[in-house]
């Protein structure tokens, strides 16, 4: 079928499934619907709806629209999310087509991969309705409170979106405080793509960035822009490839081209060197990070809302939240590009408790010794991983996703003086709450293999019992019509 439209039309799709709730009455966003959202995402209960906004009438307010992976695939109409990532890497993936039926298959290929290309057009719903600076847009848009010590209202699922050069855009999802009517803090972290354009524009001379806020879209161009996709692929690009066809793009005043289908719009600029304190703010570990960090200002020219308006609010703490389903969905699209990069690699885990960029468990094929130091290096070496704090490498008949397992494992094969690999100094995700300083910590790799010789002075590793195969042929037969009779 064809991608959902946009917000709306993924609203009535859940709602025609019977995934969706309407709450009547009127709530507030200031702490009010970020703890019923809580309490629903916790319960692992359906999207919602909230029907009357105290404060902002004609609003409604949209929250956990990514309630678990069926809707997310089901959305996205695949059978499991790992097809999205092999779209991404099947034409460098594919045998080289030698024969002329193979080269003509090859050309097909190609022709659906121009269809996820972004298009341009010259309408777009979200132009309605035009507030601008002097009338204080940001006050008359429902953003959330989340957490009672938070450090003022926040755009908490904004696709931040800005140009990377003349060719490529960038759409992040970067918490936003609000300062007052006009003004807020955008809080992009040094690995972030977008912070990347701050250092250029700081190169450069430049005192400004020209930036876009879209809210609410089509599940695919949300997920797309909360996925860690490294420069310089772009992001609307990837949107495409998630949706199974391309975005379209409106250009704004600013030169800044925005989902179409955007339900909110916020348009302006960042002063590149006017950093304020941005915080505190109960983030996606669970706790409130550092009191204030400097973040550049962000200085809003006009806000664009559809009539009718709805805002799409998500929450974070201690997980498991939302962010942790859309997390789940974003490892598994990119597993098989991490497979294509690392090939030893069978099956990764990010558990959710593990907060993401706190612990990874992968499986390996392993062929040679050092091989789980190798794979836990390149990790390391490549994209949101790079952020990984604790890595833990077993082998491939160890499922990543079965804990117990994992567990013995880690209690069986591990010889902590030979197998914990500890790297001081290194960065890290700028919200741990372990870290000293910012953006700076530490990253321990666990080697939960069975080692081979080499790594064990020559001896031999001990065999694992197993079943006596006629013996357990017999008991097999003999279970199999007992547990009939249960």
């Amino acid at each position: 079928m064809d991608p959902l439209k946009d917000l709306r039309n993924y609203i009535e799709w859940l709602e025609n499934r019977n995934s969706l709730i309407r709450v009547k009455e009127e709530l507030s966003p200031i702490l009010e619907i970020p703890a019923y959202l809580r309490r629903i995402m916790y319960s692992k209960g359906p999207s919602v709806v909230f029907e009357k906004v105290k404060g902002f009438e004609n609003w409604k307010i949209a929250g956990n629209l990514f309630p678990n992976l069926d809707t997310i695939s089901s959305s996205l109409s695949v059978n499991n999310l790992e097809e999205i990532g092999i779209r991404m890497i099947e034409p460098i993936t594919s045998p080289i087509p030698y024969k002329m039926f193979d080269k003509i298959k090859t050309l097909g290929d190609l022709t659906k991969m121009s269809s996820y290309l972004p298009k341009k057009v010259n309408k777009a719903p979200f132009t309605e309705n035009v507030i601008e600076n002097k009338d204080n847009p940001l006050d008359k848009i429902p953003f959330f409170k989340t957490w009672p010590k938070d450090g003022g209202r926040y755009v908490t699922f904004g696709m931040v979106i800005t140009q990377e050069n003349e060719k490529t855009i960038n759409m992040g999802v970067y918490r936003i405080m609000i300062l007052n009517g006009n003004k807020g803090v955008v809080h992009w972290q040094i690995h972030k793509r977008g912070a990347h354009v701050h250092l250029n524009a700081m190169e450069n001379k430049k005192d400004e960035i020209p930036i876009a806020v879209s809210i609410g879209s089509d599940p695919g161009t949300m997920l797309a822009s909360v996925s860690p996709v490294p420069y310089p692929i772009d992001k609307a690009l990837f949107a495409g490839i998630i949706r199974n066809k391309g975005i379209e793009l409106y250009e704004l005043n600013n030169g800044i081209l925005v989902p179409a289908n955007s339900e909110i719009v916020l348009e302006g600029k960042v002063l590149v060197n006017q950093l304020l304190d941005e915080g505190p703010f109960g983030d996606h570990w669970g706790y409130y990070d550092k009191p204030t960090e400097k973040y550049p200002l962000f200085v809003v020219d006009r806000v664009y809302v559809r009539d009718d308006p709805i805002y799409y609010g998500t929450v974070v703490g201690i997980p498991p939240l939302e962010d942790a389903v859309m997390g789940k969905a974003i490892e598994k699209i990119f597993k098989p590009i991490m497979q294509m990069i690392i090939p030893e690699i069978v099956d990764i885990n990010y558990p959710v408790e593990g907060v993401f960029q706190g612990l990874l468990i992968v499986s390996i094929k392993k062929r040679f010794p050092g091989q789980a130091k190798k794979v836990m290096n390149a990790l390391w070496g490549i994209g949101q991983s790079s952020l990984t704090k604790i890595i833990i490498v077993v082998d491939h008949d160890i499922d990543p996703n079965d804990i117990g397992k994992v567990i013995w494992a880690l209690s069986s094969n591990v010889n902590p003086e030979k197998d914990v690999l500890i790297i001081k100094g290194s960065h890290s995700d700028a919200l741990d709450p372990s870290n000293l300083f910012p953006s700076f910590g530490s990253k321990m790799g666990i080697d939960a293999t069975r080692k081979l010789p080499e790594e064990r002075e020559g001896k031999a590793w001990p065999e694992i019992v197993s079943e006596d195969e006629e013996v357990n042929k017999k008991i097999e037969e003999i279970f199999k019509n007992y547990l009939n009779k249960i």
